[in-house]
């Protein structure tokens, strides 16, 4: 025995315990097996072919190999959203079902819809934040309005004649249109659309008088003189539109809207599965591919912990909760 080795009889109590504790925890982990090949599902709660959807899609395609399985994705939607998030809400929490979803079903639409079959917070575990949508104040290239004040001087001028468009109740788009009046005490017509394409078409013909668009949707119009650009609901100028400001800049105090995009499994899905998840993910977010596609669709890629996503789940929920219910917005 050499002059550092001790007997067994000599470990302490509390070291047995420990060394015992984590000879149970490794075949615990063992056993569960995650994911052992199991197929996982990735819900998306929208048709296929938009943003939420074909950025999701290639996250899967990494996140398959990196976990010895495969990943597919599987189309649910439906009521804002609502019906994908249900069904991912009432599966099991065994980290084989996830949710690719947004902003709108997360923290919008249950304030409009109470009668949904879950709690858009307690039903789910978040696992992170995948990007962030920012949005420009947009009016057509021969409205008159230059600059947010002017639109806001002819909305109260003439209270209930000017109007925007969104692409449909409930959405992020209707949401900025509400706060803007809320904030101002301007008043206008909202006219929803089935899905942000159509609105911006009638915003280009001048149908209506503006809208607040999906920055990647809204800036080749810019660019090529279709529409104008009065101002960016980001915290920061873009850099493809440098001489556009911030909605704070105009005087918009608390009005950063940015539409993000994010990853939650069902309620109880054990801690080590979606820390795993996490992990994973953000590798796949920092993969070159999956950035060129990011900036393609104007996602700015985020990433990081599942507590963060809970804090900004949480503070837009109560945000819009709050613009809904001042506005009595009304589900359809």
């Amino acid at each position: 025995m050499t002059p550092t080795s001790r007997p067994l009889h000599h470990i302490s109590r509390r070291s047995l315990l420990a060394l015992g504790g984590a000879m149970l925890a490794a075949p615990a982990w063992a056993q569960a097996d995650w994911p052992g090949g199991k197929l996982i599902t990735w819900v998306v709660p929208y048709p296929a072919g938009g943003s939420t959807d074909v950025l999701g899609r290639n996250i899967a395609q990494r996140l398959g190999p990196a976990l010895a399985t495969n990943v597919v994705v599987d189309n649910k939607a439906g009521a804002t959203g609502t019906i994908g998030a249900a069904f991912v809400a009432k599966a099991q929490p065994d980290g084989l079902t996830l949710l690719g979803t947004s902003i709108g079903p997360q923290a919008i639409a249950p304030h409009l819809m109470p009668k949904l079959p879950y709690d858009h917070i307690a039903a789910f575990e978040p696992v992170v934040t995948v990007g962030t949508i920012p949005h420009i104040l947009v009016v057509g290239a021969n409205q008159p309005f230059k600059t947010v004040a002017d639109l806001l001087a002819a909305a109260k001028a003439q209270p209930g004649k000017l109007a925007f468009a969104s692409g449909g109740n409930g959405t992020i788009l209707q949401m900025q249109g509400e706060l803007l009046q809320q904030q101002t005490g301007a008043r206008f017509i909202h006219v929803p659309y089935k899905g942000d394409t159509p609105a911006l078409q009638d915003t280009l013909a001048e149908q209506v008088q503006f809208m607040f668009a999906p920055a990647a949707a809204a800036l080749p119009h810019v660019q090529a003189g279709k529409l104008r650009a009065l101002a960016v609901t980001s915290a920061q100028r873009l850099k493809s539109l440098p001489s556009v400001p911030t909605m704070g800049e105009v005087g918009m105090k608390d009005f950063v809207v940015e539409q993000w995009q994010a990853v939650f499994a069902p309620a109880r899905t054990p801690t080590a599965v979606v820390q795993r998840l996490n992990q994973e993910i953000n590798k796949a977010l920092k993969d070159p591919a999956v950035v060129a596609l990011a900036d393609k669709l104007g996602v700015t890629l985020v990433g990081g912990t599942p507590q963060q996503l809970g804090d900004l789940q949480k503070a837009d929920s109560a945000k819009w909760a709050k613009v809904i219910k001042d506005g009595n917005i009304q589900a359809d």
